[in-house]
């Protein structure tokens, strides 16, 4: 007789097929209880138990792969401010901005936070339906790094931030097997909807998400005050940087040049406009 097993797996319950006491009891007596037909039927049954559960592991392994437990998101853009990128995971309306989010299914709050940096740089274009002005797009092949803010969440919820930011209703898993093989792979033709995997940090994969195309494909366009603020504060956070500091780097990234200097980003920061 053969019984299930149910057991966790990081993709949820793995069920595998067990023999029981009478198996093993009849498998000690096989050599005066069995004959020669009945001892290699047992054997070709216990063969195909034992096929049976080494594909469901591998169903699971390749699960695993495509879809891991947690990642690191990566936020180059207005996210790096936690208070903003909290109306993404709970639902709301961000401080400043004009759009309410309805959150992730899972609203829980990331599980660490950190300072990060990407390879490349960021620039500012097309212009926001939330905050006014430029979007801050992300360019791997722009010289340079560009500090970021990493939140350790899970797979789902990357997912819905991803659906969030193109503005659709989340509740679709990505599939993440091309990214995390190749380093990109491209949803479809919107604005953020092409994933890059930017390394491993302690064993969880690095992700962000993009334009398809570059920098120098799109017209640069400045981006608002309300929105640099939230840039700002979430580089001050996470980086541990003065304002003036954040100012400087920010006024200097294409898109904001030549409309903001450091001296005039810095002043409208420490004095924003009324909400």
């Amino acid at each position: 007789m053969f019984c299930l097993a149910a057991i966790a797996s990081p993709t949820g319950w793995l069920t595998l097929e067990l023999m029981g006491a009478s198996d093993k009891n009849d498998g000690e007596q096989a050599g005066t209880d069995l004959d020669g037909h009945g001892r290699a039927a047992k054997e070709v049954q216990e063969r195909r138990v034992l096929r049976k559960n080494e594909a469901a592991i591998h169903r699971a392994g390749r699960l695993t792969a495509s879809r891991p437990e947690r990642v690191w998101y990566v936020s180059y853009g207005s996210n790096m401010n936690a208070s903003r990128f909290g109306c993404y995971l709970a639902g709301g309306t961000p401080e400043g901005g004009s759009r309410a989010y309805p959150g992730c299914r899972d609203p829980r709050a990331a599980a660490a936070t950190r300072g990060h940096s990407l390879p490349g740089g960021i620039y500012f274009a097309t212009e926001s339906q939330v905050w006014g002005g430029g979007r801050a797009f992300y360019d791997p092949a722009l010289p340079g790094s560009a500090p970021a803010r990493a939140y350790l969440i899970t797979s789902s919820q990357f997912a819905d931030i991803v659906a969030q930011e193109m503005y659709r209703e989340p509740g679709d898993d990505l599939d993440l097997t091309m990214v995390l093989a190749t380093g990109r792979t491209q949803l479809g033709p919107g604005r953020y909807e092409t994933l890059l995997h930017t390394g491993d940090l302690d064993g969880h994969p690095v992700l962000t998400f993009t334009a398809p195309w570059t920098a120098a494909d799109v017209a640069p366009l400045a981006p608002s005050t309300a929105y640099l603020a939230r840039l700002a504060s979430g580089l001050c956070d996470a980086h541990g940087w003065t304002l003036a500091r954040a100012a400087d780097y920010l006024a200097g990234r294409p898109g904001a040049q030549p409309i903001w200097t450091p001296h005039t980003l810095l002043a409208a920061l420490q004095d924003p406009p009324a909400q």
